[in-house]
């Protein structure tokens, strides 16, 4: 029998009785899968309220201290995602526990997923949630700077891998991303340098705003190029509406011909009609030389220059 425990601030599984505890169920992936994510999309649709007020201002305002003074936020995206992530645990502890997972905490900082939700009554069950925040481009509000959607090296390539995985790949049913899309404040009262006081609260300008959440699994928001310069990240496409519809480049190949390109990302040499060599790094020049139809890639969609 297996539920959550605590140790220390993460929600492992604890394992109480070892006889018999594989479940003799049937396991239908894609009723679980469908499930899953109807669930999560559900939850998130109710997280702005809770986290935004009615301006649309976040509702984090600062840190405060034993003496009642409140310091200024960064609007550095690091700081503005880990607040999120923190800002949020408890609600998604709450909907684990509404819906019958026990919800498992990346052991360390460089570890994928983020958060592991393992069915309490089929731990075969497992589902990869990862938060992936970003911004609004300014001069081009349907763009985001995008974001990474994880490595596409050792564990990604090797399904049994245990390298900076909580478990390996191909335990997990489906890979999803807990989206969080912001407008960083404009306002120019806005002063990360300021110490505040407690009366101050209602009149403190939030570092971000208009925040949106989504619910998306990473194939189907992937884009064909990597999304950290020269680390084995695979990176997302920008267009919003595309983000939350899931109209990623691979949404018309499927999730095979996703998993396909990146374990090859960079790998395979071609030989032009000239004679020359390159390596294949966009998708059309890969499902060309799979044989594929390459009528199937979504082009990635680019904002003009100068907003729009």
């Amino acid at each position: 029998m297996f539920r959550p425990i605590r140790v220390g601030a993460i929600y492992r599984w604890g394992v109480f009785a070892t006889a018999h505890c594989k479940p003799e169920i049937e396991l239908d992936r894609e009723a679980e899968k469908a499930s899953f994510q109807e669930a999560l999309t559900s939850f998130v649709a109710d997280l702005g309220g809770a986290v935004q007020a009615q301006d649309g201002q976040w509702a984090v305002k600062g840190f405060i201290d034993a003496y009642r003074n409140i310091y200024a936020i960064s609007a550095d995206t690091k700081v503005v995602s880990k607040i999120l992530e923190i800002h949020l645990f408890p609600k998604l502890l709450l909907f684990a526990e509404q819906n019958g997972f026990g919800l498992v905490l990346a052991e360390h900082q460089n570890y994928y997923p983020d958060l592991s939700f393992v069915k309490q009554t089929n731990p075969e069950v497992k589902f990869a949630v990862d938060f992936k925040t970003t911004y609004r481009v300014a001069g081009a509000p349907d763009f985001c700077n995008g974001f990474t959607l994880g490595s596409h090296g050792e564990y990604f390539k090797n399904r049994n891998s245990t390298k900076n995985i909580q478990f390996p790949y191909r335990d997990y049913l489906s890979h999803f991303c807990l989206g969080i899309i912001y407008s960083r404040s404009a306002d120019e009262s806005l002063n990360e340098t300021k110490t505040y006081q407690l009366d101050d609260l209602t009149s403190i300008v939030s570092v971000i705003r208009d925040i949106q959440f989504f619910v998306q699994e990473k194939w189907k928001i992937a884009s064909d190029r990597r999304g950290s310069g020269n680390t084995a990240n695979i990176g997302s496409i920008t267009r919003i509406d595309d983000i939350v519809a899931g109209n990623g480049m691979f949404s018309e190949l499927g999730e095979d011909w996703f998993d396909d390109y990146w374990m090859n990302y960079d790998s395979i040499t071609i030989r032009d009609p000239a004679g020359d060599t390159r390596t294949i790094r966009n998708l059309i020049d890969f499902v060309k030389y799979r044989g594929g139809d390459e009528t199937q890639v979504v082009p990635r969609s680019r904002r003009r220059r100068g907003g729009g």
